[in-house]
């Protein structure tokens, strides 16, 4: 392990940057910040000056209100904060995630905040950013978690559907990011029919039609007559699957699309009975071979299963040590 450099430095609260003098996702407010996306455990409300990807402002426009300074920042472009230059590259984790380059004095880190390296026809490929320190996540940071692909999860919802014609498929997704690419694969698919919303993801759903990402015909649930659910897939945040709210809905299969879906037990505590691996969080394969692929000289663990990808650094002769931060858990919308 070695002394972070006297330019950057990370505390349990947040990563500051010294000579820009703000902090990339804190967790409590602070004058100026840097914001990798818009999920509750990176972006906040309370800052006075925030410096993010256009649609990530958007998406905290929709949650949180407006800040007093807003600053957009569009995928590849630098700005000067007193000498640090600042870059947002797009994340692969949500619309309008970024990692965040960071250029003092000859060296380059970057902070992948959350990422994953697999194709989502709802928001930007990862991109590759060589850098000197790198800073990455761990959620699925043990060699289990290797996650199925995609179209074939997608394939085991249609089944499902297809032999449950009386009833319907309801499923569980985040309000930002996995509900919009659990309908967006759907489409990519060859699923055109409509697809039903709990109201408490219709706005964000419409944010990202607002964005250009095509998600076909949406409908809410309330206001629909029962009948009318039948053979359809709904779509509600985790909190609902289990709510009276569900209760009127035609014989549903309860379905939840995350990458903990792995963990079987996860699945029947949540009274789960089609869990599908869908994650947008890159599993241990991805983690590891971005590291290859980076090269970095150093890399820092942010949050996750730390010890396993450390001794995967440690057994690849790469430095490596944990930051610790808190608050970096996958975002629950109970």
């Amino acid at each position: 392990m070695t002394a972070s450099p006297h330019w950057i430095e990370p505390f349990p609260h947040g990563i500051y940057v010294r000579p820009a003098d703000a902090w990339i996702d804190p967790s409590r407010p602070v004058p100026r910040a840097l914001i990798t996306h818009g999920h509750a455990d990176h972006a906040r409300g309370g800052h006075d000056s925030v410096w993010a990807t256009p649609e990530t402002l958007d998406i905290i426009n929709l949650r949180y209100g407006r800040y007093t300074g807003e600053n957009a920042v569009g995928y590849g472009d630098a700005v000067d904060l007193n000498g640090v230059s600042v870059s947002f590259h797009p994340a692969g984790h949500v619309l309008g995630s970024a990692q965040i380059r960071l250029e003092y004095q000859g060296e380059t880190v970057v902070v992948t905040g959350d990422f994953k390296r697999r194709p989502d026809p709802s928001c930007a490929p990862f991109e590759l950013v060589p850098c000197d320190i790198f800073i990455t996540e761990a959620t699925f940071g043990l060699p289990v978690f290797r996650h199925p692909p995609t179209p074939d999860e997608i394939a085991k919802l249609l089944a499902m559907l297809e032999a449950h014609p009386q009833g319907c498929v309801l499923v569980g997704a985040y309000a930002l990011g996995k509900a919009q690419r659990v309908i967006a694969e759907l489409r990519d698919a060859g699923f055109h029919d409509p697809i039903y919303l709990h109201g408490a993801l219709e706005k964000m759903c419409a944010l990202y039609g607002e964005h250009g990402v095509n998600l076909g015909e949406l409908r809410p649930v309330a206001g629909t007559d029962k009948s009318e659910l039948m053979g359809r897939v709904i779509l509600a945040p985790p909190s609902a699957l289990a709510d009276r709210w569900s209760r009127r809905l035609p014989d549903p299969v309860t379905a939840m699309a995350s990458g903990w879906m792995r963990v079987r037990a996860r699945a029947r505590q949540r009274g789960v009975e089609l869990p599908l691996i869908i994650s947008d969080h890159a599993d241990w394969d991805e983690l590891t071979q971005t590291i290859r692929d980076v090269a970095p000289r150093e890399v820092w663990v942010t949050h996750g299963r730390e010890e396993a990808l450390l001794r995967w650094c440690q057994l690849h002769q790469i430095r490596a040590r944990a930051l610790a931060l808190v608050g970096r858990e996958d975002e629950d919308d109970a």
